[in-house]
């Protein structure tokens, strides 16, 4: 009991975590933003992830290198972080295909079922205990989720398209989890975030040379390159940086179930950037979300003992 108390995080851990975590939720659902208009530009999805990651860390590296850091890691470090760069370009590239089979809103919604697999995950591997609120937490998020899909009256959704978001999900889900289990010792997670982006790139460019019709190219114009930066900084760069100083300050669980302001992210670009409706069921669905979110960023105390 006292090494449980030793390790639990301290009030400003988790402050500082809770913040991150909803930084990184709310970054990380910008996706769509950058990728939708460079499709409609002409690029295809190796050239839209490839030049995402290659800004990323050409914007790490600078940033890194300005401070000074060392980029010295060992070889067991180097293998946990070409497996995090791996594991995110899996799921990078799962997510990004998805986007040609459905609108972009509802893949991000379907995204959501990490959090449940994180927590699926901690508790069947690492024994991690969910909490009561934990679940009501989970459950909430994902009915609001739900309630976000806007598709017409009784449309069907591509299986294809589900199945990649679905991978893109377990992809993503053992990122994170890896992430708190692994031991990289203590190195910064600017650090940890720069080789997994790395690798990631290195991935991406292997995945170009599987087809023809994959192949990258330069963007074409100065629009193509605006967005082409925005991925590279918005929802790689300060997502993952956010996301890796959350789950180090409060855990995988809580991390991923704050993921829930990803699709409600991308439902209001949808609404006030791209001009769709907001429906009742949808504004519904938010409140639900947001309800869920605050069920687990609220203190504990503040529950009854029984929910705890």
């Amino acid at each position: 009991m006292t090494d449980l108390k030793a390790s639990a995080p301290s009030r400003r851990d988790t402050i500082i975590g809770m913040t991150c975590g909803i930084l990184s939720a709310m970054c990380y659902g910008t996706n769509p933003f950058g990728a939708l208009p460079l499709y409609q530009e002409g690029e295809n999805t190796s050239t839209v992830l490839f030049f995402r990651f290659l800004m990323a860390v050409v914007l790490l590296g600078t940033l890194l290198a300005v401070r000074r850091f060392s980029f010295a890691v060992s070889r067991h470090q180097l293998r946990v972080l070409a497996l995090l760069g791996l594991l995110f370009a899996g799921s990078s590239i799962t997510y990004y295909q998805s986007f040609h089979f459905m609108d972009a809103g509802i893949a991000s919604t379907i995204l959501f079922l990490y959090p449940v697999m994180v927590a699926g995950i901690m508790a069947l591997c690492f024994h991690e205990r969910l909490s009561r609120i934990t679940l009501v937490s989970v459950i909430l998020a994902l009915l609001g989720i739900a309630m976000l899909y806007k598709g017409p009256a009784g449309a069907t959704l591509s299986t294809l398209g589900v199945v990649l978001c679905v991978l893109s999900s377990a992809f993503y889900a053992v990122y994170i989890v890896v992430i708190k289990q692994a031991d990289l010792g203590d190195m910064p997670s600017l650090l940890i975030t720069f080789y997994a982006m790395f690798f990631c790139m290195l991935c991406l460019l292997l995945y170009s040379f599987t087809s023809p019709d994959l192949s990258i190219t330069l963007p074409p114009t100065p629009r193509a390159w605006f967005y082409t930066c925005w991925l590279g900084l918005v929802p790689t760069v300060l997502s993952l940086e956010f996301m890796t100083i959350a789950v180090q300050r409060v855990g995988p669980t809580p991390t991923a179930i704050m993921g829930a302001l990803e699709p409600l992210t991308a439902v209001a670009i949808g609404v006030f950037v791209f001009g769709e409706l907001l429906t009742l069921r949808v504004g519904f669905g938010i409140i639900l979300i947001l309800v869920g979110v605050m069920l687990i960023v609220l203190p504990k105390h503040y529950y009854p003992r029984y929910l705890r």
